[in-house]
């Protein structure tokens, strides 16, 4: 017998907030991490973790994208792969326009297509000039590359012994300077810098036939070329015109004065603080020169910064070197110690040799368009000149080379589909399709032609490679996987840390939105390779990192068990397999899916008969199909599969142990066993049965669906209808919860949902009424409500006729179990016990104990045999004959009319439902009225065309409280 409450005292504690269990308490440790604060250090840092991978096993083609893929996953390593690919690309007509910059400037002026006389238009000419050479210089240069690898690797020797020269040539010239500096002169007027373009000398007056004359000068801050009658500049009269040293060398003492930063707006006049001024303002001349843009640490940061993006130029040609273990750790640490030492003792030395105001004249307008660091120079600035350019040129190549590599290996992996094609290469091993790509998206950065536009889209893409690249480190050695072993041993994950760290601070400091834009892109290409299904398994840290996640989880969920508020079903679903290990009935996922939404545990589980060593392949390919289908039906879970000698076992066994920790089913659903009455086997039942009590047992819900062929599938959608819930007694809130689930599914949204609780003599339904609108609005549920009366009736004849057809056909098969054995043993003797595979559904067993004997048989008929045979048919007979003359117990007539009355009100209130949520009874303590048990539900739910049976697991699963 049930002992939960009935539902009209029930709902009158609801409405009133008493009474109410509200589950188990959370438990929740919040954990304090406390962690070191250490100075960041800038050097190395991204060095130190890739030569920690690097030498974590074998690097092929691909460089820093493999590196980054098989320790983060395919969809990181595609997505920072393909940035630092377009990085590369844009860094190589980054070189190119600063190679095109110095010819047309410095090398062959005349060589310039597009002049203009006007100032205003001469920056419009330089950059188209420059998108005609950076073009042709860039064909030039892909077909060197398209040639071969051997003789980018050639004219690379030549472009490093004219760098090496280059920057010899530069200390050489700042060492000779501190005793004889070169002759610069710089024309001031005041403390501004003037434009030394357009005047002949540097002071207003000059001497013509020992005659003072007015000078050019003049001119341009005056209204008359005359000294009487002319208007000049308030700042041109109180001011005198001096020449300074530009470059006064090493031991003038100029480094105290450039030691601090003094960023300008745009338009400010470039002005010597030390120099004498009168307190005037004038008039801004174009004479003057101007800071060309607002200048900023960012900003400088930005352009600065692919300038040491090429300690991965190793890496990206990876799969050329003879031992990349060894060579890239070495190489990128002194190719970074090398620069690092250059660049920071040319900072210091230009500083200490140059002045301020020409250091910040960017187009040399204060010395005539001169090259400053090849005036410093020794023993000529043509080796600056030529050093750079060729510098340039070398970098361009570089990258022009490692960019379709890296493209290529990203290709060959087949993460990104539509890039499949560009995996090819000649014979000879060169990706032409990748490098006809990298030449095209070249290309567009010429065609931009600004250098200080493509410089931060560079800094953004390297610096998102350098951040995956420390953070892949980090990871792994946080992680301590066993295959974690790198051969470079000075590496520490805070050291990775904190170069993730800088790499995306960097990011935000140099340009935020531009940081903003990468970002996105990174975000869209993860999406798509995570979209299209990368089923790469590569041992990444990702997945490592999930299990430690998962892990860490399942911990914390042990605590206890969950709240009322946080319950929701975890389902663990039972299939039925046909003899060819298909799915009987797939819509049962499809509810689940349904029910499910996305969230939540689901465990799809079924059981093979047989024994495991024999039928594992055939269990094998039966979780296949399950997953396919789990797929097809877009049900996110996992799969389980058993193979037992007993169907009822392998069920048991299927309740008890699936999941893992918290994260365990709370809830069972299966189908309910059709054509039962018509099966003369009587486990076709028997299992459903057993299958109800262990769940009961284990204090889990379940739901039974009736008639699952009829539930909707996924892809029809309920314009308008009814979800229909029939409370008879309270198990936990199961039903008020179900309809609300299945209405966040797309098919199930527009239904509206009605419950209905059904109210005895002694009730008073009104009151029923409202505390269960009370209770649905404190639930947040919208529903409606409505209260059916049953009275006590007398038993009709109906319900005579129904209990004693129920009573006969149990006592009938009772009587036939001894000829139906022998039907049985006589079958027997034709299977073959060996080569059948024997799949049962959930609801019969094959291999229940009381329906088999394990006598052996016999194959001669005796005649003691015959009579005894005689002997027990006369038996059935008699017992038949005495079945037509009983009498139906009293018991069953009663639960036998209350079933009728119950489903003839709820046919008439329902039949137009779409579904059907209904109580589901235990079974009966006793098997003996196993059978009568299952003819009740049959009764309860005729008539009804799709039915959900819910049974409780005890406990609450819902509440009123926030």
């Amino acid at each position: 017998m049930d002992t939960r409450p009935k539902v009209s005292s029930l709902l009158n504690r609801m409405a009133n907030y008493t009474n109410l269990t509200q589950g188990a308490k959370e438990h929740e440790e919040a954990e304090n991490i406390t962690e070191g604060k250490k100075k960041p250090t800038k050097t190395l840092l991204t060095a130190i973790s890739m030569s920690a991978i690097a030498t974590n096993g074998v690097v092929p083609a691909g460089g820093s994208y493999f590196m980054i893929s098989r320790a983060l996953g395919p969809e990181f390593g595609g997505a920072v792969g393909l940035c630092f690919y377009l990085g590369t690309t844009f860094a190589a007509a980054m070189y190119i326009l600063g190679a095109i910059e110095i010819f047309l400037v410095y090398i062959v002026p005349r060589a310039a297509i597009f002049r203009s006389e006007d100032a205003l238009k001469e920056s419009a000419a330089m950059l188209n000039n420059m998108r005609i050479y950076g073009t042709a210089f860039l064909v030039l240069m892909v077909l060197v590359v398209f040639i071969g690898v051997r003789y980018v690797n050639k004219f690379a020797s030549l472009f490093l012994a004219c760098v090496i020269v280059s920057i010899l040539a530069i200390y050489a010239g700042a060492i000779k300077s501190s005793f004889a500096p070169p002759h610069f002169p710089v024309c001031m007027l005041g403390n501004r810098t003037l434009s030394s373009r357009h005047i002949d000398t540097c002071s207003k007056t000059k001497e013509i036939n020992n005659m003072t004359v007015p000078s050019k000068l003049w001119g341009f801050f005056c209204n008359s070329s005359q000294f009487f009658n002319a208007t000049c500049d308030e700042y041109f009269v109180h001011n005198n015109v001096t020449s300074i040293q530009g470059i006064p060398g090493l031991a003038s003492g100029v480094i105290t004065e450039n030691l601090w930063s003094n960023y300008l707006p745009k338009g400010e006049i470039i002005e010597k603080s030390s120099a004498r001024s009168s307190d005037v303002l004038g008039n801004l001349n174009h004479e003057y020169v101007l800071v060309d843009i607002t200048t900023s640490f960012t900003l400088l940061v930005g352009i600065f910064f692919p300038s040491v993006t090429g300690i991965m130029a190793g890496s990206n040609r990876s799969g050329d070197l003879k031992d990349a273990q060894k060579s890239i750790p070495i190489g990128t640490i002194l190719a970074i110690l090398t620069t690092s030492f250059v660049y920071l003792s040319n900072v210091v030395l230009f500083g200490a040799c140059i002045e301020g105001v020409v250091l910040r004249d960017k187009f040399g307008d204060a010395v005539k368009g001169n090259l400053v660091v090849g005036t410093l120079s020794w023993p000529s600035p043509w080796v600056i000149v030529i050093g750079s350019f060729f510098s340039t040129c070398g970098a361009g190549l570089q990258s022009l080379t490692g960019a379709p590599r890296l493209l290529q290996a990203i290709a060959k992996d087949n993460i990104i589909p539509f890039l499949r094609v560009f995996g090819h290469s000649k014979a000879n091993g060169e990706p032409t399709w990748a490098l006809l790509l990298t030449a095209a998206i070249a290309e567009l950065g010429i065609l931009i032609a600004s250098l200080d536009l493509v410089a931060p889209i560079l800094s953004m893409f390297f610096l998102m490679c350098y951040l995956f690249v420390n953070l892949a480190c980090a990871l792994q050695t946080l992680l301590r996987t066993p295959n974690w072993r790198p051969r470079f041993r000075y590496y520490h994950w805070a050291l990775s840390f904190m170069g993730m760290s800088i790499c995306l601070a960097l990011m935000f400091i140099s340009s935020w939105y531009y940081a903003i834009v990468a970002m996105v892109i990174a975000g869209m290409i993860y999406k798509y390779i995570e979209y299209q299904g990368a089923e790469k398994e590569w041992g990444d840290g990702i997945r490592g990192l999930s299990l430690s996640a998962a892990r860490f989880a399942l911990l914390r969920l042990e605590e206890g068990p969950p709240h009322t508020k946080n319950w929701r079903p975890q389902l663990l679903v039972l299939l039925k397999l046909d003899e060819d290990l298909h799915v009987k009935h797939p819509r049962l996922l499809t509810f689940a899916s349904q029910l499910k939404a996305g969230k939540g545990l689901t465990i799809v589980g079924s059981v093979i008969v047989g024994n495991f060593l024999e039928n594992y392949g055939e269990a094998l390919a039966a979780e296949q199909t399950i997953k396919h289908l789990m797929e097809a039906e877009k049900v996110k879970g996992f799969c389980q599969l058993v193979v037992a000698a007993k169907l009822r076992e392998g069920i048991s066994h299927l309740i008890q142990s699936c999941g893992l920790g918290g994260m365990k089913h709370n809830t069972v659903v299966m189908g309910w066993p059709n054509g039962w009455r018509q099966s003369e086997d009587a486990r076709a039942w028997k299992t459903f049965i057993g299958t109800v009590r262990v769940t009961t047992a284990a204090h889990l819900a379940l739901l039974v669906a009736k008639n699952i062929s009829f539930f909707p599938s996924n892809v029809e959608q309920f314009s308008e209808g009814n979800i229909d819930v029939w409370w008879i007694v309270h198990d936990g809130g199961m039903l008020m919860l179900l309809p609300f689930l299945l209405k966040q599914h797309k098919v199930w949204r527009k239904c509206s949902i009605r419950i209905f609780t059904v109210a005895q003599l002694e009730d008073n339904s009104i009151q029923m009424k409202k505390d269960l609108a009370t209770f649905l609005y404190h639930l947040r549920i919208e529903a409606e409500v409505e209260v059916v009366e049953m009275h006590d009736s007398d038993i009709s004849a109906y319900t005579y006729e129904r209990t004693l057809m129920m009573e006969q056909r149990s006592q009938m098969l009772r009587h036939m179990r001894l000829s139906k054995t022998e039907r049985d043993r006589e079958a027997q003797l034709v299977k073959d016990r060996n080569s059948m595979l024997r799949l049962t559904s959930i609801g019969s067993d094959e291999d229940e104990e009381t329906e088999t004997y394990q006598e052996k048989v016999h194959m001669t008929w005796t005649k003691d045999k015959y009579m005894a045979s005689r002997g027990q048919k006369a038996k059935s007979m008699e017992g038949f004959q005495d079945l037509l003359n009983m009498r139906p117990d009293q018991s069953n007539v009663r639960r036998m009319h209350t079933a009728v009355k119950l489903n003839e009100v709820i046919v008439n209130k329902s039949h137009e439902a779409k579904l059907v949520l209904l109580n589901m009874p235990g079974p009966p303590r006793n098997p003996e009225g196993d059978e009568n048990y299952m003819e009740f539900l049959e009764v309860l739910t005729e008539g009804l065309e799709r039915v959900l049976l819910v049974r409780g697991g005890g406990s609450e699963v819902i509440t009123i409280y926030s």
